[in-house]
Formats: structure tokens, C-alpha cells, sequence
């Protein structure tokens, strides 16, 4: 039998939404911050050589810089001052994440609460900086190295560090307002919105080069059927549990004995998201992407690396599917799932999992289970992460379509919607407690009125 709770769920439309003042301004202020993001990409860094950048932008366009471009909204094709991106955070934020869960002090410091996690995003804010600082000093140098920049020297390297570490620093600010006074998560949204804004320009001119003849109308058919499956595929596995059954026992409250409950615990195909991915493609970019635009230099480090770093080399592959798979098992073990962590709860709760000891033997067994349960969650994030790339490089495509990109942008549109749909159903509480606060009221005249009766 349906609850009340999950038919109101199946119930709630978005023609609610002109009711529901909270969530309607909630999505206007996280559209108005975006809009603010996406108009901070056209402002360029100073001392940029506009024409030079254009050219060269058009020549890497095939290679790791559409890439990049994309990642960052295009910001760093046009070298705004948005041009490293949210990356930085992102980079620093998993790392002081996988650190907490590593170092005993940090450890502790995340079991003390509010002062706790916002001392530990101190922290990560102040490596947000260091990163963003080496990044934007090496892209300064790299943009020396390929002659992109009107007046070279010691003033443009420090106009071009502070510019685009503020422009870093501004977009953390603006995913964590977006994360507290919008919808949805900030930090995700920007990156999902980096990416779509950069589609359609890719594929125009993806469907250009079908009508030029650079592609077959099989290719361009393929890719699209391509595309959709892959769509189809990453919302399945990301909506994939392994439900493990927990039994409660009976307890005794005074003279009453309640019989005990059964549920379920949840573990995802794939716990750890869109994180390795992500951590991968940022190990793979920053790299590449000094070396690109120091393409000039006759460093022999950045000829090995563009020679065998390159998207679709095999090197690439291998290092892409390598990471992929090892921040998968660490990120799930020591952040979104630790199995002895969840066995503890467990046991304060006097739940067990049938036939398993509670304690040590149920993490043994919570581990056993995440570990073949992410042999095929790892293998689902590499094999979307990497078919696009080898496609891409065999069919020759002219734009980057890769499957991280896929895998952010579903997650995000996912994540999104539930949390709108989730205060569409806080609305409807509200609405039913304000009929039943009524009814109540009118139970309690009638209750004045019995006296009279008798």
C-alpha cells in the first residue's frame, strides 16, 4: 500500500512552482549568479595578445585546448579571468577531504561539528589558493613561452597571478552562495554550466563539418545514437543500488514490546560520483595544458608529454582509466563510504545484517560487498570516460565530447532536480499542517460546545 509521503512525491508537479515563493526565488538567484559568471568569462586578462590568442585557440581547438576551453566555459580560449576555472577548489577540496580521513587531527577536527567543518574549509580555501597560485604562475610563463602577450615580463606575470586567482577565489565565493541561498550545488552547477554553454557553438560545428563532407552522415548519425545511449546509460547506473537488509530486533518500552523492524541500507554502484573523474581529468589537464601553450619550447619534458600525453594517446588511456579506478576505491573508503564507520552506527542502533556478527564482522562484510560492488561502478566511470575519447581520436571528431563531461552534467541535472522537487514536497507539508492546524481548530469548538449537549 502506497504512504501518504510517496503519493504526495508522485503527485508533486511543477505546476506548484508559481505557489511556491522560496523555491521560485531560490532558482531566480542561482540564475542571476550564473548570468554573473558567465559574463566575468568575456573579460579578458590584461596584456593579452587578442589576435595571436584567437589564432592560436583555433589551431589547439582540436587538441587538449577545446578540451580545457570547455571545462572552463570557454573562458580559457578567450583567456578571461575565469580561465582556471573552479578547478582549483575542486582539486583542493578532495584533497583536503582525502587527507581527513588519513590524519588523525583532521579526523577529529571533522567530529566536532560546526567549528569543526568550518575550520577544515579554511583549510581547503587556503589550498584553493596555493593551487590557483602555481597554476595561474605556470599558465603566465606558458603564455610568454608561446608568444601570446603584448609586453612580456615580471608586471604582466603578476597582473595575469592576481587576476586569475581572483577570478578562482570569486568563483568559490559564488558556488558557496549558490549552495546556501540557491538551488542545487553551486561548485557543480558552475562546471555544468561552463560545459553547456559551450555545446551548441560545438555542435555547429560539428554538423559544419558533416556538410563540408569532413564527416559521413554515418559518423554524425552514430555519434548522436552514441551520445543518447550514453545518456541513457550513466542515469541507470547512477540510480543503481545494492540494498543490504538490516534487521532491528524487538525492544521492550515499559510494559509494551515492539516487534522488530526490517530496512534496508543503500550502497551505490558507483558511491563515489563523478569525484574520480573529475580528480583525473584535473591530474590529465594541468599538465597538458602549460605544455600546450608552450608549444614554442623546446623543453624535452613538454615534447614527451605532448607526444604521449595527448587525447587518445595510449599512455593517456591508460593513466585516465588507472586514476579513474584508483579514485574510485580510495574516495568511496575513505570518504562517501567507510565500512567501519557505518558498522558502528549499526551497532548503536542494534541493527544487524542477518546471519553477519555485529562489529568487526559486519564491516568485514560491508567491505566485501563495496569492494565487488565498485569492480563494476569503476569500470562503468573508465568505460564512459574513455569510449568518447577513443572514438573521438579514430573518427577524427571536431569537437570534444568526453564522458566526463556526460557524467557531470547528468549528475548535476539529477541532483538538481531532486532537491527542487524536494522543496516542491516541503511546500505541500506546509500547506497540509496549515489544513490540519484548521481542522484542528474547529474539533476543539466542537469540543466547547459538548458540554451544552449534555
Amino acid at each position: 500500500m502506497v504512504s501518504a509521503v510517496e503519493n504526495m512525491a508522485a503527485n508533486t508537479s511543477w505546476s506548484a512552482l508559481g505557489k511556491a515563493t522560496d523555491l521560485r526565488n531560490r532558482i531566480l538567484f542561482t540564475l542571476g549568479l550564473l548570468i554573473v559568471y558567465r559574463l566575468g568569462t568575456f573579460i579578458p586578462v590584461p596584456g593579452i595578445d587578442g589576435a595571436a590568442l584567437r589564432e592560436f585557440m583555433e589551431s589547439a581547438g582540436q587538441g587538449i585546448g577545446g578540451m580545457v576551453s570547455m571545462f572552463t566555459g570557454g573562458a580559457l580560449g578567450r583567456m578571461g579571468i575565469f580561465a582556471l576555472g573552479i578547478m582549483p577548489y575542486i582539486s583542493a577540496s578532495i584533497i583536503v577531504q582525502l587527507l581527513t580521513s588519513m590524519v588523525p587531527k583532521l579526523e577529529q577536527l571533522k567530529k566536532e561539528g560546526e567549528q569543526g567543518r568550518k575550520k577544515i574549509n579554511q583549510y581547503t580555501r587556503y589550498g584553493t589558493v596555493a593551487l590557483a597560485t602555481l597554476q595561474a604562475y605556470g599558465l603566465a610563463v606558458s603564455l610568454e613561452s608561446g608568444d601570446l602577450v603584448t609586453d612580456p615580463g615580471l608586471f604582466f606575470r603578476v597582473s595575469c597571478l592576481i587576476t586569475l586567482v581572483g577570478g578562482t577565489m570569486f568563483l568559490m565565493w559564488l558556488g558557496e552562495q549558490i549552495t546556501a541561498r540557491g538551488i542545487g550545488n553551486g561548485i557543480s552547477l558552475i562546471i555544468f554550466v561552463g560545459i553547456i554553454a559551450e555545446v551548441p557553438a560545438a555542435l555547429a560545428q560539428f554538423f559544419a563539418s558533416g556538410r563540408s563532407g569532413a564527416l559521413s552522415p554515418a559518423i554524425i548519425i552514430g555519434v548522436i545514437l552514441m551520445v543518447v545511449v550514453t545518456i541513457t546509460f550513466v542515469v541507470f547506473m547512477e540510480r543503481a543500488l545494492r540494498k543490504i537488509h538490516i534487521q532491528y530486533p524487538r525492544r521492550q518500552v515499559g510494559m509494551k514490546v515492539y516487534d522488530g523492524g526490517k530496512s534496508d541500507l543503500p550502497v551505490k554502484v558507483n558511491p563515489a560520483g563523478v569525484i574520480p573523474a573529475i580528480f583525473a581529468s584535473s591530474l590529465l589537464l594541468l599538465p597538458i595544458t602549460i605544455s600546450t601553450f608552450s608549444g614554442n619550447s623546446t623543453s624535452p619534458i613538454m615534447s614527451w608529454l605532448l607526444a604521449n600525453f595527448g587525447p587518445g594517446q595510449p599512455l593517456y588511456l591508460l593513466f585516465f582509466a588507472a586514476m579513474i579506478v584508483f579514485f574510485a576505491y580510495f574516495y568511496t573508503f575513505n570518504v562517501s563510504f567507510k565500512p567501519d564507520d557505518v558498522a558502528e552506527n549499526l551497532k548503536n542502533q542494534n541493527g544487524f545484517v542477518p546471519g553477519i556478527r555485529p562489529g568487526k564482522k559486519t564491516a568485514e562484510y560491508l567491505e566485501y560487498v563495496v569492494n565487488r560492488v565498485l569492480v563494476l561502478g569503476s569500470a562503468y566511470l573508465a568505460l564512459v570516460c574513455l569510449l568518447p575519447e577513443i572514438l573521438r581520436g579514430e573518427f577524427a571528431i571536431p569537437f570534444y565530447f568526453g564522458g566526463t563531461s556526460v557524467l557531470i552534467v547528468v549528475s548535476v541535472t539529477m541532483d538538481t532536480i531532486q532537491q527542487a522537487q524536494s522543496h516542491l514536497l516541503a511546500h505541500q507539508y506546509e500547506g497540509l499542517i496549515e489544513k490540519s492546524q484548521l481542522r484542528g481548530k474547529g474539533s476543539k469548538t466542537r469540543r466547547k460546545r459538548s458540554p451544552v449537549r449534555r
